[in-house]
């Protein structure tokens, strides 16, 4: 979502006075993620957005506590099943000819690894 449309929907909770009173969750939920998304500095943000910073903080603190307190949820997260494999079986070892990690080295050479802590060893040696 861009910064603008972000903005209209804030400017829907503005009171008389010009207070943000009685945000959403879904609202803040945004807020947050264009926060957390923002390349810039936060003066920077506050200004695309058209608030202050005071204004801004606590919505932001808002936000962040309900994400700690669990209330967006996993997010994108989706834990994904292979079907045909056993409970405690490897479903890496059964993917293909190498069992953990495999890596093409200089002039097409091809190294496998059994198992990713001799990987991890490797990679430290050959730093």
């Amino acid at each position: 979502m861009d910064n603008v449309t972000l903005k209209k929907k804030l400017s829907a909770y503005l009171s008389d006075k010009g207070y943000l009173k009685n945000v959403s969750n879904e609202v803040l939920y945004e807020v947050l993620l264009a926060w957390e998304n923002w390349p810039g500095s936060s003066r920077d943000f506050y200004r695309s957005i058209g608030f202050s910073f005071r204004q801004m903080a606590t919505l932001i603190g808002k936000a962040k506590k309900l994400k700690r307190e669990g209330y967006f949820g996993d997010g994108d997260f989706k834990s994904v099943t292979v079907e045909g494999a056993a409970e405690g079986e490897s479903t890496q070892a059964s993917s293909g000819p190498c069992a953990a990690a495999e890596i093409i080295w200089n002039n097409g050479q091809v190294i496998r690894f059994s198992d990713v802590t001799i990987l991890i060893d490797f990679l430290r040696k050959s730093a």
